[in-house]
């Protein structure tokens, strides 16, 4: 089975929220993520003028998030060094905005918390590769176990600054799905991921090698639809391939596989694709 382009990785995510103006407070002075541009009930967040990583497009009459529906469970952003998350951590603890979590993923160090409308937020730090641990079988082995919170932080003693460090930005989404296996086997074998672990009703998949840029779990989910159109959410999961022979290679696999394409963007090169839980992805 051909795989995917292994230089993939994820572009942005779009949103929906419930409040504009309080959603783009806590993501720009809470998280970090500079403010690119904010107009019609819309606005772009991220460290890249010309690429934002984060958009949010305000519900006209949103009602609440149903927490055993399917969709996101995380938005994962991927800070470069453990100096940069812990300062991130140190920022947020300035604002009094509550965590609900932190790990030591073998591979990461993770620490998680949630957005104004209850969405799922993971930050983290890769450690080298070449440290990631190993089964006896030579799979990939991701743990959870205690973090050394104080030795995180011991990292970065200054104020926070106002912005996260340059070259953050999202490792990996984390999905609530009504069925693993069928959305394990779409991202194996119409997208073209490699899975890189496995977990009691959980599945991890990547590409070029990396430990996931998609997680799977229907630990909240398992038989569920997705939650209403007029709910908070995940709206859009973009991703970046290295070139147009890379992205028509897919588009093929995709068809192959019996996948129905959601529509195309010639002018942007783009490809848009649901998943089996009608998550919408693009591929440019």
């Amino acid at each position: 089975m051909s795989s995917i382009d292994p230089a993939l990785r994820i572009r942005s995510v779009t949103l929906a929220v419930s409040e504009l103006p309080r959603s783009v407070s806590f993501y720009e002075h809470a998280l970090g993520l500079p403010l690119i541009e904010r107009e019609n009930g819309s606005a772009k967040l991220g460290g890249e003028r010309e690429r934002p990583a984060l958009i949010l497009e305000e519900l006209a009459e949103a009602t609440p998030l149903p927490p055993g529906a399917s969709g996101l469970y995380h938005v994962a952003w991927l800070h470069p060094t453990r100096a940069a998350l812990a300062e991130t951590v140190r920022r947020l603890a300035a604002t009094r905005w509550p965590l609900e979590g932190a790990s030591d993923h073998g591979v990461s160090e993770a620490v998680y918390l949630s957005d104004p409308d209850g969405l799922g937020i993971e930050i983290y730090a890769d450690r080298p590769r070449e440290q990631w641990p190993h089964s006896p079988a030579g799979g990939l082995e991701m743990v959870t176990l205690p973090l050394d919170v104080e030795d995180l932080l011991a990292q970065s003693t200054g104020l926070p600054g106002p912005a996260v460090a340059p070259n953050t930005g999202i490792g990996h989404v984390h999905l609530k799905v009504a069925d693993v296996a069928r959305t394990r086997d779409f991202y194996r074998q119409a997208v073209g991921m490699d899975e890189q672990a496995t977990m009691p009703s959980a599945a991890f998949l990547s590409a070029g090698g990396y430990h996931h840029h998609i997680g799977l779990n229907s630990w909240q989910s398992a038989g569920a639809g997705p939650a209403p159109e007029s709910a908070p959410g995940l709206r859009r999961l973009e991703f970046e391939l290295s070139g147009e022979p890379e992205l028509e290679a897919l588009g093929e696999r995709l068809q192959r596989r019996g996948a129905e394409l959601a529509g195309t963007g010639a002018g942007s090169a783009k490809l848009l694709v649901r998943d089996p839980d009608g998550e919408l992805l693009a591929f440019a």
